[in-house]
């Protein structure tokens, strides 16, 4: 199960991949160079440049070509214009917590709601000052579900849509948490931890669900993406060849590959790491969940 390289794609944070089964192409943004992403197998690479960091995306039901997205000021739609831009309407503005912060890991339920978490862009001094929201059809803002966090990462719903998972990805936290979600309201409760990271090799970053409910994650650090079963025991841990996986989804026209964006850090000796920043695929031996577009 050795890792296949995709794309040299050599992304500062590469993040929030997406599977779009009618083009059979891959999605994916790239945070710092503010960059949304495609690539499709006999059409190679191409990308649009934004105004903003585009920190999570999800494609928008009905709407050919557009998706929703978490920046840094709000949730927006996205439309990749043919000179390489993009076209920016902002959905929901979002009162931030805190001055120099933006969106994060975030995606759709499995009833088209979105989903997105914010954080203090400077992590290293571990402000909870991140929040989870929740943004439906209808809404002229998004809804705080939850406050308190560090990093929130690793969102992600269970193929019948009635648990919702999170994480936190601060080396302080390190935590998945698992809620009952209720389907109907789009509300989570009876939150309990599902994980503990800390003794795990790689932080909790991005994540991905099966057809078995069997829950993926990266494993920050660690250069390694692991899978936990419903009752939250490891399974397995299939290894790239990078340290900062970021995050994962299932593609492929049978959805059972597993591709994987990560980081390229700055500033640091990677020739011990050269395709860092890269996109790579895995073959994990079962078939995962399609993301819901956004309902809205």
């Amino acid at each position: 199960m050795q890792a296949e390289l995709v794309l040299d794609a050599r992304n500062g944070t590469g993040e929030s991949p997406v599977w779009l089964a009618a083009e059979q192409a891959l999605y994916w943004v790239d945070i710092p160079a503010r960059t949304l992403n495609r690539w499709h197998a006999a059409e190679g690479h191409a990308t649009w440049q934004a105004d903003e960091m585009i920190a999570c995306i999800a494609p928008r039901a009905g709407q050919p070509g557009e998706w929703i997205a978490g920046m840094e000021s709000g949730l927006f739609s996205l439309r990749p214009r043919t000179d390489g831009t993009l076209a920016a309407t902002p959905f929901a503005p979002v009162a931030h917590a805190a001055p120099g912060m933006r969106f994060n890991d975030g995606r759709c339920d499995r009833q088209g709601r979105f989903w997105a978490g914010t954080m203090l862009l400077d992590m290293a001094a571990g402000a909870r000052v991140g929040r989870l929201y929740r943004y439906g059809a209808g809404n002229e803002s998004a809804t705080l579900q939850l406050d308190d966090l560090i990093v929130p990462n690793g969102l992600a719903f269970s193929p019948d849509g009635r648990t919702m998972y999170l994480s936190d990805s601060h080396p302080s936290v390190q935590a998945v948490w698992a809620f009952d979600y209720d389907t109907d309201t789009g509300t989570p409760h009876n939150r309990r931890l599902f994980v503990d990271m800390q003794p795990l090799p790689g932080r909790p970053d991005g994540a991905a669900m099966d057809v078995d409910g069997c829950y993926w994650i990266c494993g920050n650090d660690a250069g390694l993406v692991h899978r936990f079963t419903p009752d939250g025991r490891l399974d397995r841990s299939l290894a790239v060849p990078v340290k900062k996986p970021a995050m994962c989804a299932f593609g492929g026209a049978n959805l059972d590959t597993l591709f994987v964006t990560s980081i390229r850090p700055g500033g640091i000796d990677l020739s011990d790491q050269p395709l860092a920043g890269g996109v790579f695929a895995l073959n994990p031996r079962v078939a995962g969940v399609p993301e819901p577009a956004f309902g809205g």
